[in-house]
């Protein structure tokens, strides 16, 4: 079987060959922190951890960078409204969004950049470009010259003709074109700022995530991810200037994930329509919010609602089902049901490794997952011993680990356990002498208290909804 990944720059499916082999490069744009971080950003770092994930599972030591953007006109506007230090401002949130991704079970990258402590390299690589014709100074500011790119644009697919400034691109009469893009900002009043061949200032929003991949990643990279509204300008300009510094192609693949959207509108800062990790996580399980992501196309823009969550949370029950242990009075499988169960087993790994290979297919690989569910508790209804569940599960727990998925119970019971036995052995009891009006209400009641009964052939189990 063979990865394949689809390449946002070539706009089709790439088999995956690394730089150098079994080893893989990856970068991934992390948030500009100048506010708590949204669910919006988890996806992105989830979408990646679930990749990184996968590649580890196939073999690949993976180098994973993902950048801090702390010097940035939003973080320096915020302290500014807040009457706060920029770098405290944005101290602080770095260390939210790091306790955020730990809670979310997001593996902590290899190394975590940050722009404020890149300056030498940024300055190193603007000279450079400045050296080679690509920038030009301007009263303090550096600018590249995106005409001197010959395929400008293509990444993202847009003819410079028809280009106009976009996000985070200032409009300044003073540039030689109006396409230019600012490396450098001269220093402002009451901003940060440092010093340079062309006087104090900081560096521009692009030149950042260029210069922290050449210095810890190297000229050339197999992956540069990202969420698909940093295509253009960002990601355009990274490979600008880059590309015109090195002379070789920047990264292999360029890797997008579509944005989360709470009904038809993306969910961003800028709007306000904004449920932040921590809210998120203080009323639901952050493996829903993964399972989410997982059973849809990373690619896509993906519809966040309470239904959407509730349907993640019944999911994950599912999948937890497959790993409770064997009934109590268990007499073990035929030698029929021993070889289907393990046939299931071969299929379900087989055909996980398919759909992953398939561009990441999570949903498929679920689906294949969900069949060894399926089995497992056909196989423990039919009164599989400990030993002849074990290996299919095991497999549920390689897979949805792989996946990042945790499938912990909700924390409940302790104490109360014995108690709930004694009640779960009493409604038995109260059926047998064909009780079955009070039987029914103890199953209810322990319905309400969140203690679900499962009745089969080889007796009743419970467990915690």
């Amino acid at each position: 079987m063979t990865l394949k990944i689809y390449n946002t720059l070539t706009r089709k499916k790439e088999v995956f060959e690394t730089i150098e082999p079994g080893k893989v490069r990856m970068y991934v744009c992390g948030p500009t922190v100048y506010d708590k971080a949204h669910i919006g950003h988890a996806m992105s770092a989830l979408v990646f951890d679930i990749i990184r994930r996968y590649l580890e599972y196939r073999g690949y030591e993976v180098k994973h960078a993902m950048n801090f953007t702390d010097v940035d006109d939003k973080i320096i506007k915020r302290a500014q409204a807040l009457g706060k230090d920029p770098f405290e401002l944005a101290e602080m949130y770095i260390a939210e969004f790091e306790k955020n991704l730990q809670d979310l079970n997001v593996l902590p990258p290899t190394v975590k950049p940050r722009a404020s402590r890149e300056i030498d390299q940024i300055i190193q690589m603007v000279q450079a470009l400045v050296e080679k014709g690509f920038a030009y100074p301007l009263n303090g500011d550096v600018y590249f010259r995106v005409r001197k790119d010959e395929d400008y644009g293509k990444l993202s697919g847009r003819r410079l003709e028809e280009m106009q400034a976009g996000a985070r691109i200032e409009v300044d009469e003073r540039k030689e074109d109006p396409m230019d893009f600012a490396l450098w900002k001269a220093a402002k009043p009451g901003e940060p700022a440092w010093d340079s061949p062309w006087g104090a200032g900081r560096p521009g929003w692009h030149i950042e995530c260029s210069a922290m991949n050449l210095h810890h990643l190297g000229e050339q990279i197999d992956i540069h991810g990202g969420g698909n509204d940093l295509i253009f300008p960002h990601h355009e300009n990274e490979i600008a200037q880059t590309e015109s510094l090195t002379g070789k192609p920047f990264a292999r693949y360029w890797v997008h994930n579509g944005m989360l959207q709470l009904g038809e509108v993306k969910m961003s800062k800028s709007l306000g329509n904004l449920i932040t990790i921590e809210e998120y996580l203080s009323e639901h399980s952050a493996d829903s919010l993964r399972y989410i992501i997982l059973n849809a196309s990373y690619r896509s823009p993906l519809i966040y609602s309470d239904e959407v969550v509730a349907q993640a949370e019944k999911a994950l029950e599912r999948l937890r089902s497959a790993l409770r242990p064997a009934l109590p009075e268990a007499k073990g499988l035929s030698e029929e049901g021993k070889r289907a169960l393990q046939q299931q087993v071969e299929a379900s790994k087989a055909g996980f490794v398919e759909a992953m290979d398939d561009d990441f297919n999570t949903a498929g690989a679920l689906s294949h997952i969900f069949e060894l569910v399926r089995a497992v508790n056909q196989a423990r209804a039919d009164g599989a011993l400990p030993a002849e569940l074990e290996g299919a599960q095991a497999l549920m727990r390689e897979l949805t680990g792989t996946l990042g998925l945790t499938l912990q119970e909700a924390q409940k019971g302790g104490d109360a356990d014995p108690f709930i036995q004694l009640l779960v052995d009493l409604r038995l009891e109260l059926r047998k002498q064909k009780l079955y009006a009070l039987a029914d209400t103890v199953r209810n009641r322990l319905a309400e208290l969140g203690v679900i009964l499962e009745d089969t052939r080889e007796g009743t189990t419970w467990r915690w909804s």
